[in-house]
């Protein structure tokens, strides 16, 4: 029997339209795979913030406190004996002897007893105006008169150094109108080379601050 045109064509219309229905899924599913797979290489990674790195932008900049030079003349006194040799003495009396030989007081007072420190000691009405106006202003005169004692060659004279006798004494209040006690010693010689020749300035008196040694009177005591 034979069968008509239509009869053979609906069997193959039918797997065409399942090949094509194959077909449609596939590329549908390999869309959907793909689309997947880019979602996933897009997603940025997760990352973490080192704790080191915070603490480094988070943590206050540290500070030093300032340190503050506290003047031992405003301290109070000591009652401790000066030594006849020392870094400070030595300091003083190289700066003393500086003075001398550039004939330049100036250049000798951190050897002299300090100013808020004689206002301690001396019961005068305003004892820093007698520090300025006759103890200082005498220094300047002894400071001169020590230089021309050198002679000629006192500018290119070369200190060789400063002999403080062990014979100090301790000096009460009262005694030389001071509130406070301190040390007190006699004849101090400085020592100068003067174009070979050894030349001697005498010291007439030293005084303790804190037990440390100061000159009062580099000339006679008035």
């Amino acid at each position: 029997m034979r069968q008509s045109k239509s009869a053979i064509s609906r069997p193959l219309q039918l797997r065409r339209s399942v090949v094509a229905g194959l077909a449609v899924g596939t590329v549908a599913l390999a869309l959907s795979v793909g689309a997947c797979g880019s979602l996933k290489k897009s997603a940025s990674p997760a990352t973490s913030v080192p704790s080191t790195a915070v603490t480094q932008e988070t943590a206050a900049p540290t500070t030093q406190a300032p340190t503050t030079t506290i003047n031992p003349a405003t301290l109070p006194q000591t009652d401790e004996k000066p030594v006849t040799d020392g870094e400070g003495l030595n300091l003083r009396m190289q700066a003393l002897a500086a003075a001398i030989i550039a004939d330049d007081s100036s250049k000798g007072f951190s050897s002299f007893f300090p100013v808020e420190a004689y206002k301690q000691v001396k019961k005068n009405t305003d004892p820093a105006a007698d520090w300025k106006n006759r103890l200082i202003a005498e220094f300047g005169v002894d400071t001169r008169d020590a230089h021309k004692l050198l002679g000629a060659g006192a500018a290119a004279a070369t200190f060789l150094g400063a002999d403080v006798p062990n014979a100090a004494v301790w000096v009460k209040p009262g005694e030389e109108y001071n509130l406070i006690g301190y040390w007190r010693v006699y004849g101090t010689k400085l020592r100068f080379d003067v174009g070979g020749t050894v030349k001697v300035v005498p010291v007439s008196s030293l005084i303790s601050w804190r037990g440390e040694w100061y000159v009062v009177h580099l000339g006679a005591i008035r």
